[in-house]
């Protein structure tokens, strides 16, 4: 993963939905399945290799504990870290800006 690129979409949904709260592994993957209307599921391989490199570039980290009254088949949470929330919101500058060029670019002739 190139991080000085825009962020591929399972990766930013995972950011995303790490923005408001930690979550585990499956229920992150689940939130990135819902938030996303379902155009990404992510299986299990490709999500820990993404949250590998997530860890690896400092943009997601290890909660360090475990909830009281949680099922103990969950693994660990995870978290943005300062890091990954400097990046979440540049990324959500980068796309309002390719939004506010698209809204302003006006239809050529001839097309709708």
């Amino acid at each position: 993963m190139d991080i000085s690129q825009p962020l591929a979409p399972p990766v930013l949904y995972i950011l995303i939905a790490l923005a408001d709260r930690e979550l585990y592994g499956y229920a992150l993957m689940r939130d990135v399945r819902e938030r996303s209307g379902g155009t990404i599921a992510l299986r299990t391989g490709s999500f820990y290799r993404y949250l590998s490199q997530l860890i690896e570039h400092d943009l997601v980290s290890e909660a360090s504990s475990r909830r009281s009254g949680d099922d103990p088949r969950r693994g660990a949470y995870y978290r943005l870290t300062p890091r990954g929330r400097r990046r979440l919101a540049a990324e959500r500058r980068h796309l309002q800006a390719l939004v506010a060029a698209i809204a302003l670019r006006p239809a050529p002739k001839g097309h709708a």
